[in-house]
C-alpha cells in the first residue's frame, strides 16, 4: 500500500494498523506539518512488522518524483492523506490550501493513470457539508462548504467522481472524517502539529502540559445545549481501522463512493474540556472569544453506511480519546522533536 502524508497524525496511525495487519507499506511525506521522528515511531509501535515499512521523503505535487517512485514500486492501492487541514488557517491562507490540496490530488491521479493502481482511498471531511439542515449527517446531505479547507475537499471529491465517470475502471472511496482525536495507546504516536495548533484537541493537550497558557473557545452563543460548537470526535485508532476496512472492500464496486467515519455522538467544546481535564487530573484554563470565520454550530455523523458497506463501527469513547491523547502528550511534552513553543 502507498500512503501519502504517512508521517501525519492519521497517516502514521494508519501505517501502524496496516503493518500490524500484515500489509507492506510505502509511506511518503514532505514533513511540512509532521516530523521524521514519527516514521521512527511507526516502526517502533508496529514491532517486527515495522520492517515492512519503506519511507520516501517527497512532496506529492512533485510529479517527477512520484512517477519515479511508482515506476519502480508497484502498489496494490493508495491511501491519500497528504494535505493541509485546518479550517482557521485556510481562511487566512486560501491560496496555499488550494495549491497544496488540489494539486497533490491531481498530481497523484496523473501518476496513477500512468503507472497504476487505479484504486484509491481519499482522505475527505464531513466539513464539506457546511451548515447542515438535518442531523445526523448522511452521505447524501448537500455539499455546502463554508471555508477554503472544506472547499478543497469538496473539489477533490468532485474531481475523483468525474474521473470515475470518464474512466470506469477506477475504484475510489472518499472517507469523510468527522473530528479525529486521541493517540496510539502506547503513548508513542499522536498529534504533533508544527507551530501553533489549529485544531482543538492538540491545542488542549498543549494547555494541559503547560506549553500554552489557556484554550480559546471560539463562540459560546451557538444554538447548542451549552452554546459551544458540537462535533463528532472519533478516536484516531478507530479511524485507522476504518481505512483498512475500506481498502479491504475497495474491490466491491467500481466508481466513486463516499463513506462517513464518525461515532454518531456529538460532543461540545465544553464537554471536551471537562473530559480532558478529568483525563489529565486538573481543570484547564480557557477564555471565550467570538465565533471563528467558517465554523458551524453542529456536525455529527450518521455512521450506518460504513457499517453496512465496509463492516466498520467506531468502538472507542470520549474518555478513551482523552486518556490516550494525554498519554501521548505527557510522554512527549515538547512533541516528537522535544521543542516547546
Amino acid at each position: 500500500m502507498l500512503v501519502t502524508g504517512a508521517a501525519g497524525f492519521i497517516g502514521s496511525h494508519t501505517c501502524v494498523d496496516l503493518l500490524t495487519a500484515g500489509y507492506r507499506v510505502v509511506g511518503v511525506d514532505n514533513f511540512v506539518n509532521s516530523s521524521p521522528r514519527a516514521v521512527e515511531r511507526i516502526r517502533e509501535v508496529a514491532g517486527p512488522a515495522g520492517a515492512n515499512l519503506e519511507f520516501v521523503e517527497l512532496d506529492v505535487r512533485d510529479s517527477a518524483a512520484l512517477s519515479k517512485l511508482l515506476a519502480v514500486t508497484p502498489v496494490a492501492a493508495v491511501v491519500h492523506f497528504a494535505a493541509l487541514k485546518a479550517v482557521g488557517e485556510s481562511v487566512a491562507l486560501p491560496v496555499e490550501y488550494y495549491d497544496t490540496n488540489l494539486n497533490a490530488t491531481l498530481r497523484l491521479v496523473d501518476a496513477l493513470r500512468e503507472h497504476g493502481p487505479r484504486r484509491l482511498i481519499f482522505s475527505s471531511s464531513c466539513s464539506i457539508h457546511g451548515d447542515v439542515d438535518v442531523l445526523p449527517i448522511r452521505e447524501d446531505a448537500p455539499s455546502r462548504p463554508t471555508n477554503p479547507y472544506s472547499r478543497t475537499k469538496a473539489m477533490c471529491e468532485q474531481i475523483l467522481a468525474d474521473l470515475c465517470v470518464a474512466e470506469p475502471d477506477w475504484h475510489v472511496v472518499a472517507l469523510r472524517y468527522f473530528n479525529p482525536v486521541g493517540a496510539h495507546p502506547s503513548g508513542l504516536l499522536g498529534e504533533d502539529p508544527r507551530g501553533t495548533p489549529n485544531n482543538l484537541m492538540p491545542y488542549l493537550q498543549q494547555v494541559a502540559v503547560g506549553r500554552r497558557e489557556f484554550l480559546t473557545v471560539f463562540g459560546d452563543d451557538y444554538p447548542t445545549p451549552d452554546g459551544t460548537g458540537v462535533r463528532d470526535y472519533i478516536h484516531v485508532v478507530d479511524l485507522a481501522e476504518g481505512h483498512r476496512a475500506a481498502l479491504e472492500h475497495l474491490a466491491d464496486a467500481a466508481g466513486f463512493r463516499a463513506i462517513n467515519l464518525g461515532t454518531g455522538v456529538g460532543t461540545s467544546v465544553r464537554q471536551l474540556l471537562e473530559a480532558f481535564g478529568a483525563a489529565c487530573g486538573h481543570e484547564l484554563p480557557y477564555r471565550v472569544a467570538g465565533r471563528r470565520a467558517g465554523d458551524v454550530a453542529e456536525l455529527y455523523a450518521d455512521p450506518s453506511h460504513a457499517a453496512e458497506t465496509i463492516g466498520w463501527r467506531a468502538s472507542r469513547g470520549l474518555a478513551e480519546m482523552c486518556r490516550d491523547a494525554w498519554e501521548f502528550q505527557r510522554h512527549n511534552p515538547g512533541g516528537y522533536d522535544g521543542a516547546g513553543a
